[in-house]
């Protein structure tokens, strides 16, 4: 049993904890509304609304029906023609897959990989729950550690975020693979599906193009500056987050440093590259600017390509 004292600092420490949470809570709820309400509700709808279909029934073929709607089983157990008829599907399920691995944790500035997923996050959760559609997170590393399924209201929308900011990894490696066959498995409806990752993985491209059979997914990549372009700062130690190793490099050696970036870089091309592939949009997004500038960016190019 703690004494007294001891048993008082540790819960006025967790109540510290606490109220910093609930502020940071707090202040993520307020910008993402903001933003959701005042730049994205129309973007939103334009873009996502009316994109799915839903069986409603079968009836008598008239003249006119599109040929391509007729239900072939049906006409043949008839005797004459029927065709099914679909309604737009106006409650969508979108669903925020966001690492939580070692890696996403880093941070060169002021905010790290994480901080970042979890505002772009939130934005998009506001921005779902105030066009009335659910929304649910999934936060995985090796696993799949935390699954809030989809639903309504600011209540839910709020839940997502507070859970985004507490959670602590269980473990530091990434499997998105294993994420996306998870969703697949509990998601039983066609989803927007928003996979938020700096993707330092191997593998994935499988499931990922079944997951885009199922749902329409988006790849939000989070990229902080220093993997883009290490500071000839001399002899640094650098330790791999998800794996544990160390490596001691000179990165006052120019020659290593056009060789890392140009590395780095023909990577993410190769990625974007089988991303397009699969029909995967992805979405660039730094963590030393906006998230809102990508993000508009998506949305407008994604409404051209509809029209």
């Amino acid at each position: 049993m703690l004494p007294g004292g001891e048993r008082q600092a540790g819960e006025e420490e967790a109540a510290a904890l606490t109220a910093r949470l609930l502020r940071q809570v707090r202040r993520l709820e307020i910008r993402a509304r903001h933003l959701a309400e005042d730049m994205f509700a129309g973007s939103y709808r334009s873009v996502f609304k009316g994109s799915g279909i839903e069986f409603a029934e079968v009836r008598r073929y008239y003249a006119g029906d599109a040929i391509s709607n007729i239900d072939w089983n049906v006409t043949a157990r008839m005797g004459y023609p029927h065709v099914k008829e679909h309604v737009d599907e106006r409650e969508l399920t979108v669903i925020l897959a966001m690492d939580v691995s070692g890696s996403v944790q880093f941070g060169s500035l002021d905010r790290s990989k994480q901080d970042v997923a979890a505002e772009v996050a939130g934005l998009l959760a506001f921005s779902a729950i105030r066009n009335s559609d659910k929304v649910g997170l999934a936060m995985f590393s090796t696993d799949v550690e935390m699954y809030i399924p989809p639903e309504k209201g600011r209540r839910q929308g709020l839940r997502v975020i507070r859970e985004m900011l507490h959670h602590r990894a269980r473990d530091r490696g990434t499997d998105i693979a294993g994420a996306l066959e998870y969703l697949s498995r509990v998601l039983t409806r066609r989803a927007i599906v928003f996979l938020i990752s700096d993707f330092h993985d191997e593998d994935y491209q499988q499931a990922m193009a079944v997951a885009a059979r199922r749902h329409d997914l988006i790849a939000v990549r989070l990229i902080d500056p220093r993997e883009r372009d290490l500071p000839p700062a001399g002899l640094m130690e650098f330790t791999d987050a998800e794996r544990g190793s160390h490596v001691l490099v000179d990165t006052s050696a120019e020659e290593y440093r056009q060789h890392l970036r140009a590395a780095l870089e023909n990577r993410r091309r190769a990625q974007a590259r089988e991303m397009w592939r699969l029909g995967v949009d992805l979405i660039g997004l730094p963590t030393d600017g906006s998230v809102v500038e990508p993000l508009v960016k998506f949305f407008d190019l994604r409404r051209r390509r509809l029209r």
